[in-house]
């Protein structure tokens, strides 16, 4: 578990570096991907899914 945690926070860090420097290559994508597979594997993964699918919900009954 502690490696898996040390592995998510590096990547989510590696992931902002790359983002707040402008560009987005296949390599920072994969870091990306990667973070996103770490992260499905911790026990923060059913807060976000939970997180993600009320933000969905919400936007769905949005009505223009």
């Amino acid at each position: 578990m502690a490696v898996s945690i040390s592995v998510v926070v590096l990547l989510l860090v590696l992931a902002v570096i790359f983002l707040r420097n402008g560009g987005l290559k296949v390599t920072h994508a994969l870091v990306c991907a990667l973070l996103g597979f770490f992260l499905a594997g911790t026990s923060m993964a059913p807060t976000i899914h939970n997180g993600v699918a009320a933000t969905a919900e919400v936007v769905s009954s949005l009505r223009p």
